[in-house]
Parts: structure tokens; C-alpha cells; sequence
């Protein structure tokens, strides 16, 4: 029984591992997603029906170990041969080739670039040592690792790199694409609903591979334009006097060198923009949710909780961090 057990669950893995958790490929919400969704189910259709009768062949052959021929066809050299060439190459050819040309020739294409001018938007995502930085050309609006795109609208993403190869992905929206240093890749972006859609970078790229994910915020077009509207204007003046404080510590040390903070002399561009970071849901690329208690954890040792991250370690007292702390979460 435990074989039987065994057995079953290596069939059942890419399902059960394929279909959960709100990054699944298989729970399409575009219409490119829904395309590589029934493509993957042809694809497991047609490999169970070549791996159940491979396992059918060797039952039968198993059975009739001590018996020569075929049931039916007793053992005529014809059928034998016809049985090799059939099963041992026309078949598997027709299959590799059909799979080939609906996979490679259509799907690629149908699912790749969108064509010029086709798309309502447009947005610049770069990849860094690990993080998402996104930015909407024609605006000063600058986020990171949370995009946000209005819903049912085609919006192109062009996608680069700042540092090594990375790759974007949202599987619930469409395929994956790498990020080349000096290259740049387009995709298509299009939420059938309102929703968030988490993504993930698909290719090793250093310690932190694993913690550089990202969400994409579909949202109705009016909700959309008031988001952006507020993500264009410079920080928010500090309101309190421990804010004020903490905005006097990140200018005096090395925050500001790493960050930018429009409408301060920040200008460092090694970390994402923190111009409105308040108004984000997670840090460190979802590792931590944006909480004044988290937001504090972070600035004091990021290295304990992401390590390998570029930020370091500051030498100051829980005061400072927790003054800091304040104004930056004061930033929305």
C-alpha cells in the first residue's frame, strides 16, 4: 500500500504544487494566462495518456512473461515490428512536433510582446539585488515591488535589469520574461478583474533570489488615476516633531545616500524610492508587512532578516530608529 501511496502522490505533485496559493499558473486571470493554462493541461493530457500506455505495455508484457508472442496477434515478427514503430517513433514524433508547433510557434507568439501601439500605458520595471523598481514614464511616480495598473486595460511592461539577469513573472496574468544587463523584454499585462496578483523573479539571481517578489495591484480605472495622482507629488511635509526628527537623521546619514525622497536632498539611487513608502502594503519585497513596528525592525538590522540585502546596519539608539521609523512610515 505504501508504493500505491508513493506512487500516487508523484502523479498528483504537479497538481497539488501547480494549482495553490494565489501564484498559480493554473488560476488564469488574463486572457495570456488562460492560453498557457489550457496548453499545460493538453500537455499533462497527452503525457498520461503516453506514460499509461508505456506502464500498459510493461503490464502486459510482465503478465505474459512466460508466454512468446502478443494476446491476439500470437507471434507474427509483422506486428512486433509495427508495434515498435508505431508506439517507438510515429507516435512520439507526431506528438514532440504537434507540441512544438502549439507551444514554441503559437503560444510564444500569441503571449509574447504586444505590438506597437496596441497597449493603452506603458511602465518601466527594473530589477535590482532584490528588489522591483517600477516607474510610469510621462509621470514622476516612482514605486517598488508592488505594481499598480489599472484593471482590464492592456498595459505594457518593459522590463530591465540594473544589475544580473533576473526574470518578471506574474503567473496569473501572463508568462514569464527574462531581464538582460543591456537588454530590454516587453510583456503584456492585463487583469480580466480588480484584484492583487502576486509575481516572483523566476531566475537565480543571488542569496536573496527567493525573497524577490512583488504584487500587481489591478484596480478600477478611477481608483487607478487617484493612486497615481498621489504618488506624483513630492513626500509630505513632516507633521509631527519626532517626524521632523527622523527626517533630520535620514538626510544626516547614509539613507540618503542609498534613497531618494522627492521634495528632500535625498537623491540615492542604490535602494527604491521612499518618497511614499508609507502607502505600501510590504517591505523588502513582501518579506515583512509595512507596519510602524516592522518598518522599525528593518531600519534597525536588515541584515537579520534579509541577508546578503545592501542595506546596512546603522549605529544609532532606539530613539533615532524609532524617529525614523515615524517619518518614513509617515510618508503615504
Amino acid at each position: 500500500m505504501k508504493q500505491w501511496g508513493r506512487a500516487a502522490l508523484v502523479v498528483a505533485a504537479p497538481l497539488l504544487l501547480g494549482g495553490c496559493g494565489k501564484q498559480s499558473p493554473l488560476s488564469p486571470k488574463s486572457p495570456s494566462s488562460h492560453d498557457i493554462a489550457v496548453l499545460w493541461w493538453w500537455m499533462l493530457g497527452v503525457a498520461a495518456i503516453v506514460f499509461f500506455g508505456a506502464v500498459a505495455l510493461l503490464v502486459i508484457g510482465w503478465v505474459r512473461r512466460d508466454r512468446p508472442g502478443l494476446p491476439f496477434f500470437g507471434e507474427r515478427e509483422s506486428v512486433n515490428v509495427g508495434l515498435v514503430i508505431t508506439f517507438g517513433m510515429v507516435i512520439p514524433v507526431v506528438v514532440l512536433v504537434a507540441l512544438f508547433g502549439i507551444s514554441d510557434l503559437w503560444l510564444v507568439t500569441k503571449t509574447g510582446a504586444p505590438a506597437k501601439g496596441s497597449t493603452a500605458m506603458t511602465i518601466r520595471v527594473i530589477g535590482h539585488q532584490w528588489f522591483w523598481e517600477v516607474r510610469y514614464p510621462g509621470t514622476s511616480a516612482v514605486t517598488a515591488n508592488e505594481i499598480h495598473v489599472p484593471a482590464r486595460t492592456r498595459v505594457q511592461v518593459v522590463a530591465t535589469t540594473a544589475d544580473v539577469i533576473h526574470s518578471f513573472w506574474v503567473p496569473q496574468l501572463n508568462r514569464k520574461i527574462d531581464t538582460i544587463p543591456g537588454r530590454t523584454n516587453r510583456v503584456l499585462l492585463y487583469a480580466d478583474e480588480p484584484g492583487v496578483y502576486r509575481g516572483q523573479c523566476a531566475e537565480f539571481c543571488g542569496l536573496q533570489h527567493a525573497h524577490m517578489a512583488m504584487k500587481v495591484f489591478a484596480q478600477p480605472r478611477k481608483e487607478f488615476q487617484t493612486w497615481l495622482k498621489g504618488q506624483e507629488k513630492p513626500a509630505d511635509t513632516p507633521a509631527t516633531a519626532e517626524q521632523r526628527e527622523g527626517r533630520q537623521l535620514f538626510l544626516q546619514n547614509s539613507c540618503a545616500g542609498c534613497h531618494t525622497i522627492r521634495g528632500t536632498s535625498a537623491q540615492g539611487d542604490l535602494g527604491p524610492d521612499l518618497t511614499h513608502v508609507g502607502s505600501r502594503t510590504t517591505l523588502g519585497a513582501l518579506i515583512l508587512p509595512n507596519d510602524p513596528r516592522a518598518l522599525e525592525r528593518w531600519i534597525h538590522d536588515p541584515q537579520s532578516i534579509k541577508p546578503g540585502a545592501k542595506m546596512p546596519a546603522l549605529d544609532l539608539s532606539n530613539a533615532d530608529f524609532k524617529a525614523i521609523g515615524s517619518y518614513l512610515d509617515h510618508l503615504r
